[in-house]
């Protein structure tokens, strides 16, 4: 977590950024995972469980998806991107949203990938230059 959060303060400012600290992340409703390879950490990711939306569906949001340097390129990202949907897609959850950098390029071409689509802010989100809004509707 440490090494995750010197990276991005290195790309983003203290305004700019919306991480989940460690004790959000062990919330009820929150569940995290972590890739690993013959113990050496590869990433680590949390999807959270949020109340429902303003047209009443239950949904949850990605959070703290982060691959260690040594590990990009190697799918880790898609592999728990796959795994935290399917976390909530067994609790019957089929809307799915995320906040993330502007200067993330491969996080947003995962997401684009599997089906996300830009939206605006959601939640207690603020409108702001460096962040991207994205939503996953299975319905």
């Amino acid at each position: 977590m440490e090494e995750a959060d010197r990276y991005y303060d290195t790309i983003y400012s203290a305004n700019e950024d919306f991480l989940l600290d460690v004790s959000e992340l062990k919330a009820p409703g929150v569940a995290f995972y972590v890739a690993r390879d013959l113990g050496q950490l590869l990433g680590f990711g949390a999807v959270a469980l949020r109340p429902e939306d303003e047209a009443g569906l239950p949904w949850a949001e990605l959070k703290r998806i982060y691959v260690a340097p040594a590990a990009r390129g190697r799918r880790v990202g898609r592999l728990l991107l796959g795994r935290l949907l399917d976390h909530a897609k067994d609790l019957g959850i089929s809307l799915f949203r995320l906040e993330t950098g502007r200067k993330q390029m491969e996080a947003i071409t995962l997401y684009h990938s599997v089906g996300f689509v830009m939206r605006g802010p959601f939640g207690d989100y603020p409108y702001n230059e460096a962040s991207v809004f994205m939503e996953l509707s299975l319905v």
